[in-house]
C-alpha cells in the first residue's frame, strides 16, 4: 500500500445537541454535510499528494432537505447557500471519496465513519458503498507513535499541529478537509521522523496494545 487517506467530516448539529445526545426533538440526527480528505504518501517523501472536499446535501429520513440551524453555520461556516451551490447527494459524495482513494485505508481522528456511513447511510436508506473494514481511528498511530494517553484524549483533530509544534498554512477548525490536514500533517511529520512506518497504516491489531 504505497498511500493512506486521512479524513474528517462535519455532521449536522444545533446548539446543546452534543450535551444532549442529539436526544431533543428539535436535534437534527448527526447526519453528514461536509467530508475532506487528504492523501498520504507512505513511501520515498511521505508528500500530501492530493486533496478533496465534498459538501452533501443533508436529508431527513423522509427523504426532505434538512434546514442548516444557524449555529452550525457559525461553527463550520457552511451555509444553506453552500449547500445550495456547492451540496451532492451522499451517494455521490462515498463515491467520490471511495474513487478519491483508489482503495486506500481511511484513517480520521476518531470514529468519523459512524456519523459518514452508520448513521447517515441508514437516513438515507442506503447501502454503505465503503465497508468499515477499510476505515480505523488515526488515535492509535499517534499512540504507537508515543503520544501519552491523556494528551491524546484531551487534544482535537485541529489542534494536533500545534500539540507538535507543527509550521504549517492557516487551518479553519470545524472545516473537514482543514482537520483532516491537520491529521496528515502530523502523520507525515511522524513517518518522516521513524517514529511511524507504512505497515502500520495497513491497521494491523498490533496497534491495540499500545492503548491498553
Amino acid at each position: 500500500m504505497k498511500t493512506t487517506i486521512v479524513y474528517d467530516c462535519e455532521f449536522l448539529t444545533a446548539e446543546g445537541s452534543p450535551r444532549r445526545f442529539w436526544c431533543s426533538p428539535k436535534d437534527p440526527d448527526p447526519v453528514v454535510v461536509q467530508i475532506g480528505a487528504v492523501k498520504l504518501g507512505l513511501v520515498d517523501d511521505f508528500e500530501i499528494m492530493d486533496t478533496m472536499r465534498v459538501y452533501v446535501v443533508p436529508k431527513d429520513r423522509y427523504g426532505q432537505n434538512f434546514d442548516i440551524d444557524p449555529f452550525f453555520t457559525q461553527l463550520t461556516g457552511i451555509s444553506s447557500h453552500t449547500i445550495e451551490e456547492k451540496g451532492v447527494s451522499l451517494e455521490e459524495a462515498l463515491r467520490s471519496l471511495d474513487m478519491f482513494s483508489e482503495n486506500s485505508k481511511f484513517w480520521s481522528w476518531g470514529k468519523d465513519e459512524f456519523n459518514m456511513l452508520a448513521i447517515s447511510c441508514f437516513v438515507a436508506n442506503i447501502h454503505p458503498p465503503i465497508p468499515a473494514s477499510r476505515f480505523d481511528n488515526a488515535c492509535k498511530l499517534v499512540l504507537k507513535a508515543g503520544m501519552p494517553y491523556d494528551d491524546m484524549t484531551k487534544t482535537r483533530s485541529t489542534e494536533l499541529v500545534g500539540y507538535y509544534n507543527l509550521e504549517h498554512p492557516p487551518l479553519n477548525a470545524h472545516d473537514a478537509l482543514d482537520d483532516a490536514m491537520s491529521v496528515a500533517y502530523v502523520l507525515k511529520h511522524l513517518l518522516e521522523k521513524g517514529m511511524l512506518n507504512g505497515q502500520d497504516f495497513m491497521g494491523d491489531t498490533d496497534l491495540y496494545s499500545h492503548i491498553m
